[in-house]
């Protein structure tokens, strides 16, 4: 199987390492041959962070290059278009339909965009999930990153691997049944 890359975007508390903590198990325990790297940028205040996750029969790195991934799931809006560099002309992005203003803008030293969407739309094919939304309908907010991991899954077709035992292995027992319940959530809504 040729190398793929999914580029997980977002800002510092989403939750965007552990998504792809877990999206790198699942790969591994299928069999895969996987690398994962991670930029924290100021992420405790905010701050941009990206997780870069490629596997296949055999992985050399860890760095998805500009123009190579196979998918972009974003955590936030603006992030999905500060990425677009970095996906194929043939990929596909997934994002979460949920704006955090960055501190410039809420210093009014710059201005948050209102026209991202249509951005995002021109440049790639794109979905737009509101993944805020149903992790609030599941009764915890912070399962937002467990809903978009499972728009990974299915976008990528990775359906086959046991998700809910690696959710089962890898989070809190007391978590363990509205993150099962997240990642399927995510499962179909793309």
């Amino acid at each position: 199987m040729e190398t793929k890359s999914i580029l997980l975007v977002g800002v510092g508390g989403q939750g965007t390492i552990l998504a792809s903590k877990l999206l790198t198990l699942g790969l591994m325990k299928a069999g895969y041959d996987v690398k994962m790297s991670e930029i924290h940028g100021m992420s405790q205040r905010g701050g941009s962070v990206s997780s870069q996750v490629r596997y296949g029969d055999r992985v050399l790195s860890p760095v998805i290059e500009q123009g190579s991934a196979d998918m972009i799931v974003s955590f936030e809006l603006m992030e999905a278009l500060r990425s677009i560099p970095f996906l194929k002309p043939d990929g596909r992005v997934v994002v979460n339909n949920y704006r955090m203003n960055p501190m410039p803008v809420i210093n009014g030293d710059a201005v948050y965009p209102d026209n991202i969407a249509e951005e995002l739309e021109k440049a790639a094919k794109t979905s737009f999930v509101d993944a805020a939304q149903a992790a609030q309908e599941l009764g915890n907010p912070r399962v937002m990153n467990i809903v978009l991991l499972g728009t990974i899954i299915k976008t990528m077709e990775l359906t086959q691997i046991d998700w809910d035992t690696i959710i089962r292995e890898n989070v809190k027992p007391a978590f363990v049944d509205v993150n099962i319940a997240a990642i399927h959530r995510g499962m179909s809504m793309v």
